[in-house]
């Protein structure tokens, strides 16, 4: 008997029905053991030497796959191609060995790169041994993420309270978000204008033109800088009559695409799907590994996990043959399309992403999921386009120009002469706009046409600033410097996120303060370790070790030598060092300069300190330098952004007026919740609250106080210093705002009446008891007697009346069901009897009992002894089983002690306090 070992059970159950009853294939559900979470799990002064530990969950596949070898000739490891794979079989080969189960047994491994019947087979009959240099790499990456993590986040802690991690690639991603946002923030928009003419043939067809000439010289971008420029343009134009003084033709040939990579196909999913690169990579896990086609289990892509762009040559073949019987011999190319890597270090032996039958179409695949059927069917398009012939297009340029010379304007466009690999696939953009202008079609013309002047268009634009990166751009950007490596681009943005260093808005990434300040301290103490050429050649020795060219722990030696150095030197860093690295670093960001002749750092209560950054226990904040005399802060906040209830565009509060009743100011702020309005400040509450104890008649002198009981002393007693009850300090009225209500819109007498909330709508008819109208955690709502139902419009929260709460309310009772019919009093108690639509099925209610109708019951034809013998049915089974009907004996409550006794029950030994945990691994990379 033979076992073979895979990462996951779907894997293995369809890989045991390629090899038969003399195999048995089990799975280790991915990695085995792991580096604990803890300090001294790689050690570098006993030559990095590594402890490992074995999971409760890992530990029972291990002892599954040894009970599985106690009959066994031969083990094979046929965990995933790459460096990831090769080291699972490492580590389930070593736990076996020192476990004494590979006793006389003899072990292989074996690859594969797609899970079909004949490449499972083909690999079974060519094993090796397990690969020591992809392994040794390996162990290398993981040491340098384990070092990077577990030694520079303490530091992070210490000196930078509030963050969370770093890591050797993730703070290196963070970089790229950081810069890109301060690229933005310093960019200075610039003004222009273009003129564009709409000139008509003589066949009645429209021709957009551009200004490129005036008075004989060419503009630049920038020619045009204002209203008054673009309007002589204007005028220059309209003194004179134009004809076509040049076309000029160029054929071009476009080439597809190579077939997808892991970071090519996370970019098209992003661009073209809206899919994260998690999602990709979980969905084409799910492809690759296997789906039912068939009542037969096979898997539809290869090794989703690849940075090669090859394809076999019996998928050239295949293609070839479905490219000639469905588009036609004019689509296929003369020879195969053979394409090689331009990325180093790339892993030939590997295939790109492709359908494992490029015959099984999209639309002949079925039992797949909505995401696994458009990621197949973009893969199976990407693949086919691959390989087809190129398109050809007719690119035209058309000059015209008036006889005097004095303007020159031009029209582009293409025209599709063969659409070739286009009529399957086209590549997406990040901006679906770009050369939209050089892809539009023109009208036949020829020089010497007389042309129609039609309108002359000018327009404003400004110059954008970089756009912010999107999942495909920012992978694209990582592979482009040669930072991490295709299996590690998801792990990398989802920890980002996960550490709240970004936010994914619009699909672009925007950075935290949080993040902003981590990258900040970064690059002031350990810049050389976040720079982009330092983690590429990393990687790229990294690559050296897996080829066999330098020594795994040398490269390790020489990273720890200086980084520990680095580490070492922030031991004696102080706060205020990094205060001010990080008030240098940050300070046009939090404290931009608007122009307006303010100072952007003077604090808005004193008037003469300074803001600038200050370190908590909790985190980063924004003081000011008078303090304790100032105890003006902010949250970490542009100003005008939210901070310190900020209204926008402001620094602080937002004066609304004063409110008649109190005479107390209201404003707009905005909190870390939202914006709120706020009726008078704490000073004004505290003054109330004091007036309302007083006019309440509490006590307020001391005399008036009745005496305390004199203490009594206890020889051998510990005396207690008794504390003063904490008081809390009154806080002034607030109220959110509605979430249908723009800030801007809040004017003093929609503030007064939110402030007046809850409003007493009137008296619930049947009951007698008030309906209630007023804001809360989830909006606007009613309330009668505990039932609460919400409106689906702050406006009602004034104008709803008593009829129209009522209908809400009775609605709200049903819980969404509708009312079908009602069949009249119950015989028992008189209470109506319904019956109701529910969102599983129509149901009979009595009181709150509710018992389901059969199918074979019509909701119409319900009879009341029907619905008496159901409710009834309904009731005994309820009842069996303690949910209804049932009286439980009342609970009996021991009375307390007196609270002058003193227990003599002995102490529980307290428990031993458990360590303090350490950071995850997750956190470190």
């Amino acid at each position: 008997m033979n076992v073979v070992v895979v990462e996951s059970p779907a894997k293995a159950k369809t890989i045991n029905k390629y090899l038969g009853k003399d195999y048995v294939v089990v799975a280790s559900y991915g990695h085995v053991r792991d580096l604990p979470p803890k300090d001294g799990s790689v050690r570098p002064d006993d030559d990095f030497s590594m402890s490992w530990e074995v999971d409760a969950g890992s530990e029972k596949h291990i002892r599954t796959i040894a009970g599985a070898l106690k009959h066994a000739d031969k083990l094979f490891l046929a965990t995933d191609p790459d460096r990831e794979g090769e080291a699972i079989s490492w580590h389930v080969f070593q736990l076996l060995k020192e476990r004494n189960a590979l006793d006389k047994i003899e072990v292989k491994r074996v690859v594969f790169n797609e899970i079909t019947k004949d490449a499972v087979l083909d690999a079974m009959a060519h094993p090796r041994d397990v690969n020591r240099e992809l392994v040794e790499a390996y162990l290398a990456r993981r040491a340098l993420d384990y070092l990077v993590g577990f030694t520079l986040s303490p530091v992070l802690w210490r000196k930078l309270p509030g963050s969370r991690s770093a890591g050797r690639v993730q703070s290196v991603a963070l970089r790229l978000v950081c810069e890109r946002e301060s690229e933005i923030e310093r960019f200075k928009p610039q003004e222009y204008w273009t003129v564009d003419v709409e000139f008509r043939t003589e066949d009645g067809q429209v021709l957009s033109a551009r200004l490129t000439h005036l008075n004989g010289r060419k503009l630049d971008k920038f020619d045009l800088k204002d209203r008054e420029a673009a309007d002589a343009a204007v005028k220059a134009i309209e003194r004179g009559a134009y004809k076509v003084v040049k076309v000029e033709r160029k054929q071009q040939r476009r080439s597809p695409n190579p077939p997808f990579t892991t970071s090519t196909l996370q970019q098209e999913a992003s661009r073209k799907l809206g899919f994260g690169a998690s999602r990709t990579m979980r969905t084409a896990q799910r492809l690759y590994e296997g789906v039912d086609v068939g009542g037969e289990t096979v898997g539809l892509i290869t090794y989703m996990r690849t940075d090669s762009v090859a394809l076999a040559n019996e998928a050239l073949a295949a293609s070839r043959r479905l490219i000639g019987q469905q588009f036609g011999p004019n689509y296929v190319p003369p020879e195969p399309r053979r394409y090689r890597n331009t990325a180093k270090n790339a892993q030939e032996a590997h295939e790109a992403i492709r359908p494992t039958d490029l015959f099984r179409r999209p639309q002949d695949v079925r039992h797949l999921d909505d995401d696994q059927r458009r990621l197949y069917e973009l893969i199976w398009l990407r693949t086919v386009a691959s390989q087809m012939e190129n398109a050809v297009l007719d690119q035209v340029a058309v000059d015209i120009a008036d006889a005097g010379g004095a303007a020159t304007l031009r029209a582009t466009g293409s025209v599709v002469l063969f659409d070739g690999y286009l009529r399957v696939y086209q590549e997406g953009r990040d901006d679906p706009g770009e050369d939209e202008e050089s892809e539009r079609r023109l009208p036949q013309v020829k020089e010497g046409d007389d042309l129609a002047r039609g309108p002359i268009v000018p327009e404003q634009h400004f110059t954008q600033p970089p756009p912010r990166y999107s999942e495909a751009s920012l992978v694209k950007r990582l592979e482009e410097l040669g930072i991490g490596r295709p299996s590690t681009y998801a792990s990398i943005i989802q920890v980002l996120q996960d550490r709240k260093y970004v936010r994914l808005e619009k699909a672009r990434f925007i950075p935290e303060d949080r993040g902003r300040i981590v990258t900040a301290f970064l690059e002031s103490f350990f810049k050389r370790y976040v720079e982009y050429n330092f983690t590429a050649d990393l990687e790229n020795k990294l690559d050296d070790i897996s080829d066999g060219h330098i020594d795994w722990k040398q490269v390790l030696r020489d990273f720890w030598n200086d980084f520990s150095k680095a580490v070492s030197g922030t031991k004696e860093l102080s706060i205020t060092q990094v205060i001010d690295a990080l008030n240098d670093e940050l300070g046009p960001h939090f404290f931009p300069d608007h122009g307006e002749g303010k100072d952007p750092r003077a604090c808005p209560v004193c008037g003469n300190g300074k803001l600038g950054l200050k370190l908590g226990k909790f985190g980063a904040f924004i003081g000011c330098s008078n303090y304790p005399e100032c105890r003006y802060t902010r949250p970490l906040e542009v100003a005008g952004n939210g901070a310190n209830g900020a209204a926008p565009g402001l620094e602080g509060p937002k004066p609304l007026g004063t409110d008649a009743a109190t005479g107390l100011a209201v404003a707009l702020r905005k909190g870390p919740y939202g914006y709120y309005i706020q009726l008078g400040d704490e000073a004004s509450a505290a003054a109330a609250a004091a007036a309302s104890a007083n006019g309440n008649g509490a006590a307020v002198a001391h005399e008036a106080a009745p005496a305390a009981a004199p203490e009594v002393e206890v020889p051998g007693a510990k005396k207690k210093r008794k504390k003063a009850p904490k008081v809390a300090a009154p806080k002034p009225k607030r109220v959110s705002l509605p979430r249908d209500v723009k800030p801007d819109d809040v004017s003093l007498e929609l503030a007064t009446r939110l402030l007046a909330l809850p409003r007493e709508v009137g008296l619930h008819p049947e009951t007698g008891k008030p309906i209630t109208a007023g804001l809360g955690r989830f909006g606007p709502y009613i309330k009668h007697e505990g039932t609460f139902k919400s409106l689906p419009s702050s406006d009602e929260l004034f104008t709803i009346g008593v009829n129209r709460a009522v209908d809400l309310l009775a609605q709200a009772k049903t819980r969404g069901s509708t009312a079908l019919r009602e069949l009249g009093p119950h015989p028992a108690d008189a209470q109506v009897v319904r019956i109701f639509k529910g969102t599983y099925g129509p149901y009979v209610k009595h009181g709150k009992l509710n018992a389901t109708l059969p199918k074979s019951i019509a909701p119409e034809s319900v009879t009341m002894e029907q619905a008496v013998e159901l409710l009834a049915q309904r009731a005994a089974k309820a009842g069996a089983k303690g949910r209804a009907g049932k009286i439980r004996a009342p609970k009996v409550v021991a009375p307390k002690a007196a609270a002058t006794m003193k227990s003599t029950a002995p102490k529980k030994t307290a428990k031993a306090r458990k360590p303090a945990k350490s950071m995850s691994e997750a956190e470190a990379e």
